[in-house]
């Protein structure tokens, strides 16, 4: 996803700030926490605060990076946790940091970038640490819904939304509202703009849920059908969370019962019409946040977030 002409200049601020921000001494903890930072990624959360608080019709976009890359700081901090949990070898095309370098500090340099996310707010003041402090809530007690969920091997569509709603929509919806609340807009329009941040979000998480089904292992960098391994994700979702047979050891760890279950599942899963059912409630989510998008007043950064979710939707990686 290649950054947008009005928002280049802080995009790249924005890079320079991830990387800057998490120098240290204790080398070890540098060289983790900048394995991850400098392995690229879509950057859709800071885009949405930089586009928000542009659209909302904010004057100086600059003024926005220290959010943006707090947004993006949070997500990439999740990301180390998540593949600890998930046991997962690889991020973007590269080894993840604990199987690199071992579970504790994989564990410790995922702190370590939370913990960076407060410097990177501290210019901002109440109402943002706020909203910040209330995404990052939702987003661990959504990840903790979708461990419940897929350790009782119960994934309905109802848990699913609420997971999804939490752990990736409530990161997005943030990203828009502290964006355009940055801007000085009104309530109303700070509203519009959060309603198509949460849309956004709960398209883009459908969809890489759909990706872990039907993705392209190279082009994703990391391994398809992990999620549906789990139990969880969209397709167990609707397959009544039955993804297939597995069982669980005392520390929570997934064990395969089945030859081979995983290509079966995958098979089963594309043939059965998941998929498109699927795709049909990204479409639908994306149509909710179009038509957020339209109450907010045009411009070019209004048409830029637009087209976020068109890219967003039909992205393959």
């Amino acid at each position: 996803m290649k950054d947008q002409d009005i928002i280049q200049a802080e995009m790249t601020a924005v890079e320079e700030t991830l990387t800057s921000v998490i120098n240290s001494d204790v080398e070890l903890l540098y060289e983790a926490s900048q394995h991850i930072v400098s392995s690229g990624g879509k950057r859709i959360r800071p885009r949405v605060t930089l586009l928000a608080y542009l659209a909302a019709g904010g004057q100086d976009a600059m003024s926005a990076v220290n959010l943006a890359s707090a947004l993006e700081m949070v997500h990439t901090a999740t990301l180390v946790h998540d593949d600890i949990n998930d046991h997962s070898l690889l991020r973007r095309g590269k080894i993840t940091v604990h199987a690199r370098w071992g579970r504790t500090f994989a564990l410790l340099a995922g702190d370590y970038l939370f913990t960076k996310v407060y410097e990177l707010m501290a210019p901002y003041g109440d109402f943002y640490n706020v909203v910040m402090a209330d995404a990052c809530v939702k987003l661990v007690e959504g990840e903790t819904l979708q461990a419940i969920a897929a350790k009782a091997g119960e994934m309905d569509r109802n848990t699913y939304k609420k997971i999804i709603s939490r752990k990736t929509a409530s990161l997005f919806e943030a990203a828009a509202r502290m964006g355009a609340k940055l801007a000085g807009a009104g309530e109303t329009l700070v509203e519009n703009l959060a309603a198509y941040g949460h849309n956004l979000g709960l398209t883009f998480q459908i969809v890489d849920d759909i990706l872990d089904i039907i993705g392209d292992p190279e082009t994703m960098g990391k391994p398809v059908g992990a999620d549906l391994a789990q139990g969880r994700g969209v397709m167990a979702a609707q397959n009544g969370g039955k993804s297939g047979s597995f069982s669980h050891d005392r520390q929570g760890t997934t064990t395969i019962i089945e030859d081979d279950p995983i290509q079966k599942m995958m098979t089963s899963l594309r043939e059965s019409g998941a998929v498109e059912i699927a795709r049909l409630q990204a479409i639908e989510m994306a149509d909710r946040a179009r038509t957020a998008i339209k109450t907010v007043p045009p411009s070019p950064a209004q048409a830029e977030l637009a087209n976020l979710i068109e890219l967003v939707l039909e992205r393959d990686q």
